[in-house]
């Protein structure tokens, strides 16, 4: 396979993969695959309940906060209540960075030439002067030419208590559950229908 083919498959295929994955839907929870993440709820207390929401790793921090509370609506409309209060509520960060040198990087002398190895003399600024570079004792000249990714996932998750009646207007921990979600509905995306 020549060099230009090899380029042209390794980026289709990238391209291929990269449409694969989109920000996770508002869903129930779902582990493993490219759309993995979603709401889940657990019941503590007749009246108080433990949201979360995680996003894959295309879902913003802001997607994933605004499902939370969107969700600890729903749950709060479920379950026969008007309002709720957050009482505890906190967003977590998983980052992950992954170094990986060019894969189209392949030295000009192939591996049947271990024994000799060219070496270079190079000039990086004006100022740095003169740098070698030897392939047994590293310091590639090419090392520059890596990927360096840090892929980030989010999980909110909140404790609520739920309410019937009014809700108090001095409280900035309380929210209307029926305005949260006529405000937040419109901007919800909801898994798509498989064919």
């Amino acid at each position: 396979m020549t060099k230009i083919a090899f380029r042209l498959l390794t980026l289709i295929l990238a391209a291929g993969l990269c449409g694969c994955i989109s920000p996770t839907p508002y869903q129930a929870a779902i582990h493993g695959g490219p759309n993995a993440g979603g709401y889940s709820e657990l019941r503590i207390e007749p009246d108080r309940w433990r949201v979360t929401f995680a996003g894959n790793a295309v879902t913003s921090r802001e997607t994933v906060e605004g499902y939370l509370l969107f969700r600890a609506a729903e749950v709060t409309l479920q379950n026969g209540g008007d309002w709720f209060m957050m009482v505890d509520r906190q967003t977590d960060r998983d980052a992950r960075t992954y170094v990986q040198p060019d894969p189209l990087y392949h030295p000009w002398y192939g591996p049947r030439f271990d024994a000799w190895r060219p070496v270079w003399r190079y000039r990086r600024r004006a100022s740095a002067g003169w740098r070698t570079w030897d392939p047994l004792f590293g310091d590639p000249f090419w090392a520059d030419a890596v990927n360096v990714q840090t892929v980030q996932s989010f999980e909110a998750s909140a404790e609520i208590v739920t309410h019937r009646g009014a809700k108090p207007a001095d409280d900035p921990r309380a929210f209307d559950a029926h305005a949260v979600v006529e405000t937040l509905k419109p901007k919800i995306l909801y898994p798509t229908a498989k064919p």
